[in-house]
């Protein structure tokens, strides 16, 4: 029986005449006996995520050959061997385009997460990420977040609409100032004292509400759907807002970091790693912290323009030129930037699993969904889509496991997800992408 120690007890003392305090470290104290929840009797939290790397895997290197709990690594795969146990490999699964034009780079990605295809290619589905929160992302104070190492905002796949975008983080300063900065409230600090900026933006919103009820009165339907979705949007801030004025939580493993050195940024590959791994770091912290329960983290863009240092040609370039070696038989130096991809997400499953949270980890009180935009990029294909899973969902999710499909939609991926994050959700999809049927060999 273990004595329960509250997360906000600190260590005190004086050093050259001054005050001084040290916050605990994780402690098993903070939890109950059997390391499942917290001492308090509330759940450990269950986070969702996607992360995505552009431009597909190279045939025959990232399949493996075998199905089940004990399928092989190939090459494309080895930087996540130690993982294996804790990832998913899905492969085999088609994005339906059902007589619509396959845009390159735009269809896979929107097939993946929406379960739609449009003919504009403006998608007026919402991405899964955006769903999920809309179910569990309300009682943090930000309902998702997004980041590229990049550096471009516009490298996002996250989106309520093609008119509602959620543009990317792509500074780690920037992203650490936003989360950590004058406005974070340390859900560990013993004192609690509400920030008079969010008072003000508070009661300014609440202030024109009677006005803006009056407005919509006035409005036909069109322009009251047109004005629905803005205030939605109104409404999100101000849950968020209300949510800043409450003091929040314990987090038992929030340990908040200095802040980072701005980085520069860019599509070298060196600058875009760095950028990455520091990124995974804080966004490790920002979901330990309760800031967020649902990210998308973006590695590489979609049609993925990252180069080597001092070259001019992009990974792009290279799956498109690029020659067969004569001895291997595939692209290598395209190949190579596929193997780079597997290490960065395998350094984000790094810091995931560096958190200790109750009898686990936060990657395994996380799902991840890892997807590109195509499977081999010479040829924009659709079909047989690469994607993986990480982490059990805190134990909804079964892992170890490589599923082959054979030509069966991707929304049986997506579908999957959401019943494994406790969405009341039968179907998914829409056109010959509609399934009922998840992967039921995944679920717990």
């Amino acid at each position: 029986m273990t004595v329960n120690i509250n997360r906000r007890r600190v260590l005190r003392g004086i050093t050259n005449g001054a005050a001084i305090t040290v916050a605990l470290p994780f402690l098993d104290s903070f939890l109950n006996d059997n390391g499942t929840a917290l001492a308090s009797g509330r759940p450990l939290p269950v986070r969702f995520g996607t992360w995505f790397w552009g431009l597909g895997v190279t045939p025959g290197r990232w399949v493996p050959t075998q199905t089940g709990a004990g399928y092989d690594i190939l090459p494309e795969l080895k930087h996540l061997e130690s993982f294996k146990n804790q990832i998913n490999v899905l492969s085999g699964f088609d994005v339906k385009v059902d007589g619509k034009a396959n845009v390159a780079h735009q269809t896979g990605t929107v097939g993946c997460r929406t379960g739609n295809v449009p003919k504009d290619n403006k998608s007026q589905h919402p991405t899964l990420d955006v769903v999920i929160a809309d179910a569990i992302g309300t009682d943090t104070r930000f309902r998702s977040l997004e980041l590229t190492a990049t550096g471009n905002p516009k490298d996002t796949y996250s989106w309520r609409n093609s008119a509602q975008l959620n543009p990317s983080e792509g500074s780690p300063l920037d992203f650490y100032t936003r989360v950590f900065g004058p406005e974070f409230q340390d859900p560990n600090a013993s004192e609690f004292t509400p920030d008079p900026a969010v008072m003000l933006r508070k009661s300014v919103l609440s202030g024109v509400a009677e006005e803006r009820a009056d407005l919509v009165k006035r409005l036909n339907a069109g322009d009251r759907a047109r004005l629905d979705e803005y205030f939605t949007s109104l409404r999100q801030l101000e849950n968020q807002l209300e949510l800043m004025l409450q003091k929040p939580p314990p987090a038992e493993a929030c340990v908040v970091s200095e802040s980072p050195a701005e980085l520069p940024s860019g599509y070298e590959i060196d600058t875009v790693v760095a950028n990455h791994k520091l990124m995974a770091q804080l966004l490790a912290l920002a979901l330990a912290c309760n800031q967020t329960k649902v990210f998308n983290l973006v590695y590489s863009n979609s049609g993925s323009n990252i180069r080597k240092a001092g070259e001019s040609t992009s990974h792009h370039q290279l799956t498109h030129e690029e020659l067969p070696d004569k001895d291997t038989g595939y692209q290598m130096q395209s190949a190579w930037f596929v193997e780079r991809s597997m290490e960065a997400f395998a350094v984000f499953l790094s810091a995931l699993d560096g958190v200790r949270e109750g009898d686990g980890t936060l990657l395994r009180n996380t799902l991840v969904f890892a997807h590109t935009d195509t499977n081999f990029a010479k040829s924009h294909s659709v079909t047989a889509m690469p994607s993986m899973t990480a982490g059990s969902a805190g134990g909804r999710l079964k892992t170890g496991i490589h599923i082959a499909s054979n030509g069966e939609p991707i929304t049986r991926v997506g579908l999957t997800l959401q019943q494994a994050m406790g969405l009341p959700v039968g179907t998914w999809g829409t056109e010959s992408m509609t399934t009922s049927s998840p992967l039921s060999q995944l679920l717990a």
